[in-house]
């Protein structure tokens, strides 16, 4: 049987330093089928090794749907043609926190199972006003896979975390921003200038020391704490172009031009 015309793969559109990925079955709730993991995992690779993104963005096409759902998770059939697809979207996850560049979600909708994951694995977020959060894992059944769990044990806390597993109850906007997950929630008419907004202060950063920012904090927070390696990406920063660039911007009074040396 053929597909609607609106199912098709996550497309990736590249411009102005931002990577902008964006699910693309919304009729089918942006659910995640397994061609589309490969799918992602290509993209993923393709903004790696594009030096001029600076940013990606996670989003998704909400168009027609009655009430905006951003990703209804992986598709449960998918395990039926796949035994490992657990894995496989384990892969995925792990992949897009590891992107070079800073990742913000921009999470125009609710948001269910194994993409909450992708969420939680993005560097910034931000969310639509009235969304709503569910993991539904032990409910079908399912031990999540080990990544993830972290993931959530990091960014909800333990008592969060175990309430989001253990009894598979919706997360509501109110219990969302008591856990300090999201830079901003915005109103359905604001949330694209919302979302440029934060684009523009990610962009005015310096890349390099963002960027090694970004793998430090990832490191310490999986307990990975490496000092001499931490020490020896300060030192980089230090001698670089953009650090006396900054140093040269902030004298004059004025934006500083990063070229990213």
């Amino acid at each position: 049987m053929n597909k609607p015309p609106d199912a098709t793969p996550p497309s990736l559109h590249i411009a102005d330093g931002v990577a902008r990925i964006t699910l693309n079955r919304p009729l089918q709730r942006n659910r995640l089928e397994n061609a589309d993991l490969g799918t992602l995992l290509k993209q993923f690779e393709l903004i790696n090794s594009d030096p001029q993104v600076r940013v990606a963005v996670l989003t998704a096409n909400t168009t027609g749907q009655p009430k905006p759902v951003f990703c209804a998770g992986y598709d449960i059939g998918g395990f039926q043609h796949n035994a490992q697809g657990s894995s496989a979207f384990e892969t995925v996850a792990q992949a897009w926190a590891d992107l070079r560049p800073i990742t913000v979600c921009a999470l125009n909708g609710s948001v269910y199972g194994g993409a909450t994951d992708l969420v939680l694995a993005c560097d910034l977020r931000m969310a639509l006003q009235g969304i709503e959060w569910r993991m539904p894992a032990t409910a079908l059944g399912l031990h999540y896979y080990p990544s993830g769990l972290q993931r959530y044990v990091s960014h909800f806390g333990i008592a969060s975390a175990k309430r989001a597993f253990l009894t598979a109850r919706v997360f509501d906007q109110a219990q969302l921003q008591a856990l300090g997950l999201f830079e901003h929630w915005s109103e359905p008419n604001a949330f694209d200038a919302d979302l440029q907004a934060l684009l523009d202060d990610v962009l005015a950063l310096a890349p390099g020391a963002a960027q090694h920012t970004k793998r430090s904090l990832n490191e310490i927070a999986a307990g990975l704490y490496d000092e001499t390696r931490l020490r020896q990406r300060e030192t980089d920063s230090a001698a670089s172009e953009d650090f006396a660039e900054g140093l040269r911007a902030f004298a004059e009074k004025r934006k500083p031009t990063f070229q990213g040396r």
